[in-house]
C-alpha cells in the first residue's frame, strides 16, 4: 500500500513510518529539510518536502496515497483540512494523533481519581478545548467517504524507531535531575500519568489501518506512574541518594514554561485503552519504571 505520513522525521511519525516501511509498504513521509530528507531515505521512506502549512502539499500527497498517517500536528487544524477534503469520498483511511492531555486538568501536582476510556465524557480544560474540537471534526469526516481514525496516547516512553529521538516527560525530568543533582516534580508529585512504550505504540497504528472503522477514537496506554515514582525512579538510575524533591509551581514554571508546567508535568491523565484491546493491540513492552531504570534511559 502507498502511505503518506507527516512527521516522517519525528517521534512517533518516525517510528511509525520506519515501521510501515519495513513491513513492505510503499512510505512517503514529510520532512522539513533536504537534511531530514536524506535521514528518511536511508530508512526506505521517500521524503516530501514541506511543512503542516503547506496545504497543497499535503492535499497532493494525500490524494497519491492509499492510506495517510498524521502523527504530528495534534492541534494543527490547517494540514487536517487540507488532507481530509482531499480524501472526502475516497473511503481510505485518514489516521489522526491526539494526546491524552485532552482529559487533564491543572491538579498543581496533586493526584486525581478520575480515569477515562473512550466511552467517558470530558470537559476539557481551556488549554485543550481546541484540540477536543478538532478530534470532533476529524472524526466527522466519516459521513464524507472516508475513514478518520484517531489515536491518542498517554505519556509516550523510550526510543524511537531507526530516529533516536525521544518524547517529552521523562527527558525533562532527566535533564533537570542532572541539572539540579537530584530529580525534582512539580508540586507534591503526587499527580499521575497513564503511559505507553513507543514499541507498543506503533503497532496500533497498524491494527488501526487494517482494522478500525471509520470515526474510531482509541486512547493508547499499558500502566501509570505518578511524577513521583517516575523521578525516585530517575534518581536511583543516576545513582543519586535520597528522594526527589518538590518543586513550586513557580519554579516549575520557570523550568518548563507555563503551560508544559501547569498542563503536562503537573496535571493528571489517566485513561484505559479499553477500544485498542478489543481491536486486538497487545501491549508487552518494559514498563515506564523498568525502563527508566534498566533500559534505554542509563545508556
Amino acid at each position: 500500500m502507498k502511505i503518506f505520513c507527516t512527521g516522517a522525521s519525528g517521534y512517533i511519525g518516525g517510528s511509525v513510518a520506519a515501521h510501515l516501511a519495513a513491513s513492505g509498504h510503499q512510505v512517503t513521509g514529510l520532512v522539513r529539510s533536504a537534511e531530514k530528507a536524506d535521514a528518511v531515505r536511508a530508512r526506505g521512506i521517500e521524503p516530501v518536502l514541506g511543512t503542516l502549512d503547506d496545504a497543497e502539499i499535503l492535499a497532493q500527497a494525500a490524494r497519491a496515497a492509499d492510506i495517510v498517517v498524521k502523527p504530528a500536528g495534534a492541534d494543527h487544524k490547517g494540514a487536517v483540512i487540507a488532507m481530509l477534503d482531499a480524501l472526502a469520498g475516497s473511503g481510505k483511511p485518514f489516521i489522526h494523533t491526539s494526546g491524552s492531555s485532552i482529559v487533564g486538568t491543572r491538579a498543581r501536582g496533586e493526584r486525581s481519581d478520575a480515569i477515562f476510556d473512550e466511552d467517558t465524557p470530558i470537559t476539557p480544560s481551556t488549554a485543550r478545548a481546541a484540540r477536543v474540537a478538532l478530534n470532533q471534526f476529524i472524526l466527522s469526516y466519516r459521513d464524507k467517504g472516508c475513514r478518520p481514525v484517531i489515536i491518542c496516547p498517554s505519556l509516550i516512553y523510550g526510543i524511537g524507531h531507526g530516529t533516536g529521538r525521544d518524547s517529552v516527560q521523562v527527558p525533562l525530568l532527566i535533564a533537570l535531575a542532572r541539572k539540579r543533582g537530584c530529580a525534582a516534580h512539580a508540586g507534591p508529585g503526587e499527580n499521575i500519568w497513564s503511559n505507553v512504550h513507543i514499541d507498543d505504540l506503533v503497532p496500533l497504528y497498524t491494527l488501526a489501518i487494517d482494522k478500525a472503522p471509520a470515526g474510531a477514537f482509541y486512547f493508547a496506554e499499558n500502566g501509570e506512574n505518578s511524577m513521583r515514582e517516575a523521578c525516585e525512579a530517575i534518581n536511583r538510575m543516576l545513582g543519586i541518594a535520597g528522594p526527589p524533591s518538590a518543586m513550586s509551581m513557580q519554579e516549575a514554571a520557570a523550568e518548563w514554561g507555563e503551560g508544559t508546567a501547569e498542563d503536562t508535568m503537573a496535571s493528571n491523565s489517566r485513561v484505559r485503552a479499553t477500544r485498542a484491546r478489543q481491536l486486538g493491540w497487545q501491549p508487552s513492552a518494559r514498563g515506564l519504571i523498568e525502563e527508566i531504570e534498566q533500559g534505554c534511559y542509563g545508556e
